[in-house]
């Protein structure tokens, strides 16, 4: 395969391209967050402090999306007294 000359045209063509594909990426970007804001945190005054607390959230919609707060406790431990389970996070 031959490699064809690089020309003023064919330089300019390039560097159009480049800009073109990054602003097509931030925007794909863009739209795979919409929907996806800020949302305040609210672990429960029981799991704090406590080592196995997750409290992420898994899902693709943010409607639709499910918390995992704990290994033990996927849905929170939902009595108001202490957790059974709960272990103190030596890190902090």
């Amino acid at each position: 395969m031959i490699p064809l000359p690089l020309t003023a045209n064919s330089v300019c063509q390039q560097a159009f391209y480049r800009r073109w594909h990054r602003h097509q990426a931030l925007c794909q970007i863009l739209r795979a967050q919409l929907g996806f804001n800020y949302i305040e945190p609210n672990r429960p005054t029981v799991c704090s402090g406590c080592i196995h607390y997750h409290g992420k959230a898994y899902g693709q919609n943010q409607d639709t999306r499910t918390s995992l707060i704990c290994g033990f406790h996927p849905y929170g431990w939902t009595d108001d007294e202490n957790c059974p389970d709960h272990t103190p996070d030596k890190t902090n």
